[in-house]
């Protein structure tokens, strides 16, 4: 298994995490929720000297997708991910993030993922868990080798994602996070979509909002 080195680019109002996901052994990569700021993306992918061969979306929130049409554009690439149960989401981010303050296009993937998937750049490969509820399409990326994963808004340190929003379930995102991520190592790192990270183990222990799933 490759050794993938990760650096991660704070994009939109939002701050959203989005990642770069370096195969060393390659130099080949991939980006992962480019939400907005493109020339921002764009400039730290020049500063890693890697070759973007792909984009991944988590789910498909503006402030983690917006962004994914032009970056294809620029650089060619596909868009694998989220679930296509998003699609709503993926077709209205144009109205979506106007009334936040930043503009987007309307995108769709050219894979849509499902449980069980396993995505791939370079020599590198992340598997897929799909973990509805923050969305209704959200999916997680998973490097179990290396112990880490990211997990959009489905998980955060000391919090869970919010379901207040279209599509949005609370207690299919509880269930998500039981069965897709709480089986995961303690030791597993995850990047969220926004803040900082954390561990499996770490939030198993401290996160108010798992005690109940204890």
């Amino acid at each position: 298994m490759s050794q993938v080195k990760v650096a991660i680019v704070p994009v939109t109002p939002f701050q959203q995490n989005c990642t770069i996901l370096i195969c060393e052994a390659t130099k080949k990569a991939a980006v992962v929720d480019p939400g907005g700021d493109v020339p921002l993306i764009r400039r730290a992918i020049e500063q890693t000297g890697a070759q973007v061969e792909k984009i991944f979306l988590t789910h498909g929130h503006a402030d983690h997708a917006g962004g994914a049409a032009e970056l294809r554009e620029i650089l060619g690439v596909p868009i694998e991910g989220p679930h296509i149960a998003d699609k709503f989401l993926l077709d209205s981010l144009e109205a979506a993030s106007a009334r936040f303050g930043f503009a987007c296009r309307n995108v769709s993937p050219d894979r849509w993922l499902e449980e069980g998937d396993t995505t791939v750049f370079g020599e590198a490969s992340l598997d897929v868990r799909f973990c509805p509820g923050h969305t209704p399409g959200s999916v997680v990326f998973i490097n179990e080798p290396m112990q880490f994963c990211l997990v959009g808004d489905v998980l955060f340190e000391g919090s869970v994602g919010r379901t207040d929003l279209p599509g949005g379930d609370h207690a299919t995102l509880m269930k998500s996070i039981k069965t897709k991520l709480l089986t995961l190592d303690d030791a597993m790192t995850f990047i969220s979509g926004h803040g900082p990270l954390s561990t499996i183990g770490a939030e198993r222990l401290h996160n108010p909002f798992l005690q109940q799933l204890a």
